[in-house]
């Protein structure tokens, strides 16, 4: 089909008129359907052009959409925090990968439909879809850089936008969209698909493997746990996983398998220990620092996970801890100011019941303890982020006497990134730590100390963190993702 548009001839690809549909499964099939006809359209275009042949027009095409319009005031269970609107008016969401989505796409539609009695309308969306983001989905196929080919790449294809590529949606600051329909999502199609094509990169790891709990820890040593712990539960066929993946997307299904070696570690090594209904465990090694958890968090948000911890190593600041005691954050102190733009640091991040229970029977578990005697290893306390790796340096008299008015009992470089972008992204969120040194007590991480401490501790925090996932897993989603996290005008999809 060609059409004119101020005389540049524009070539797109036919597709169904938008239609109605009661059925979940018959709506994402029709999804899975316009996306499919628009990247086999633009990565067939794209395809002849590299191999030589002039392009005639522009080639676009169009992410498909979710419509939803409803003319009631009826109110549905108060006990929900999504899968409903909030009030009559049209809905709308571009949609991506439906493919890699499906289960949750499904349940997020079903949703509605059983709430508000009314149909979806699944059809073309006016988003231009990036040739960039239709060749991800081929993995056969790349876009060179601008000017490496025989014609500009932005006159003949849609390419990233990062003015309509943003936050505006979880961060409160769009109302809505150029059409005047509401938000039904949290992310738009585009932000997705950049995110999809960022983890790829920087966990080297393809993101249908990502599972829905999601451990964070900023040391190695955890991986190496995990990966013995999943050749452990591959051998038990009772377990439930099925698979090991490992960077690269290197995969096992047996106990005995082998993981070839990674010429090329990736900047945030990214591990999968799954099950069929993607229940399972991922486990993201994010490194030193804020801006590494922001940005590990900042993409694995849009994959909808039900879960993510942060179970790393921390200076304990109390002379009543010992190395290798826990900390459960019950509160964060943020000096990490990665997010200041996004979430000022008057806004409270608070403690989530159901995660924290989770953690604390996880730590009675593993170490055998419980009630008063599980004060001799676990303290509940604020946690204390920090950007400034080396703060021990500085005049103590200010951090210090800042510290103790904030009760803080640890501090990090990660724990309130992670638990802060939790909270902006509405994904359940914790933190348990392990004292790994206490410089203000003249225990420092020294080579000896903390390899002793590795070899006793790790083991044993990497289990706990793998336990609490396990609990949280089999809570009821209505449960785990409660209304502390949604604000006044919040948007359907979870």
């Amino acid at each position: 089909m060609i059409i004119s548009d101020a005389n540049l001839p524009i070539e797109t690809v036919d597709v169904p008129a938008p239609e109605l549909f009661c059925d979940a499964d018959k709506a994402v099939d029709r999804l899975c359907e316009l996306y499919k006809a628009a990247t086999d359209f633009l990565t067939t275009k794209f395809e002849m052009s590299l191999n030589g042949e002039t392009p005639t027009a522009r080639y676009r095409a169009y992410y498909p959409e979710v419509r939803l319009t409803t003319t009631s005031f009826a109110q549905v269970d108060s006990r929900l925090s999504f899968g409903h609107v909030a009030s009559p008016g049209t809905y709308s969401a571009t949609i991506t990968r439906p493919d890699l989505f499906r289960n949750y796409l499904e349940q997020q539609i079903q949703l509605l439909q059983d709430h508000h009695g009314v149909d979806v309308q699944i059809g073309a969306s006016d988003t231009p879809m990036p040739v960039h983001f239709a060749a991800a989905a081929d993995p056969n196929m790349t876009v060179p850089q601008d000017g490496a080919m025989q014609f500009t790449l932005r006159d003949v294809f849609d390419v990233p936008d990062l003015s309509t590529t943003n936050d505006d949606i979880v961060n409160g600051m769009s109302a809505g969209h150029p059409d005047g329909s509401r938000h039904l999502s949290g992310f738009t199609a585009q932000r997705i698909d950049y995110s999809l094509a960022r983890l790829s990169h920087y966990t080297a790891t393809d993101p249908h493997h990502f599972q829905n709990h999601v451990l964070f820890t900023n040391y190695q040593f955890y991986v190496e746990e995990f990966e013995g712990y999943a050749r452990q539960v591959l051998a038990d066929k009772d377990s439930g996983y099925v698979s090991f993946v490992s960077t690269g997307n290197h995969e096992l299904t047996s106990a005995d398998g082998t993981i070839p070696p990674t010429e090329k570690m990736p900047q945030m090594p990214t591990y999968h220990l799954k099950k069929a209904d993607g229940s399972g465990i991922t486990l993201v090694n994010i490194g030193v620092g804020p801006s590494n958890a922001k940005t590990a968090t900042d993409h694995i948000a849009v994959l909808r996970p039900h879960a993510w911890l942060m179970v790393g190593h921390c200076a304990g600041l109390r002379n009543s801890q010992s190395l290798g005691d826990f900390v459960l954050a019950h509160a964060y102190l943020r000096e990490d100011h990665v997010l200041d733009d996004d979430l000022p640091v008057w806004v409270p991040i608070p403690a989530l019941a159901e995660v924290q229970i989770a953690l604390e029977e996880a730590v009675e578990e593993v170490t055998e303890l419980e009630g008063f005697d599980l004060k001799r290893l676990m303290r509940t306390g604020t946690v204390a982020t920090i950007d400034n790796r080396n703060w021990e340096l500085r005049d103590q008299s200010g951090p210090v006497h800042r510290l103790s008015q904030s009760r803080a009992v640890a501090l990090d470089m990660e724990s309130a990134t992670i638990a802060a972008n939790g909270f902006r992204f509405r994904v359940p969120y914790g933190t348990l730590l392990c004292v790994s040194d206490k410089p203000l007590h003249g225990e420092l991480k020294l080579p000896g100390m903390a390899s002793d401490f590795y070899k006793t501790q790790v083991a044993r925090h990497l289990l706990i963190g793998i336990k609490a996932m396990e609990r949280l897993s089999k809570m009821p989603l209505e449960r785990l993702h409660s209304r502390k996290l949604r604000s006044f005008e919040e948007t359907a999809f979870l």
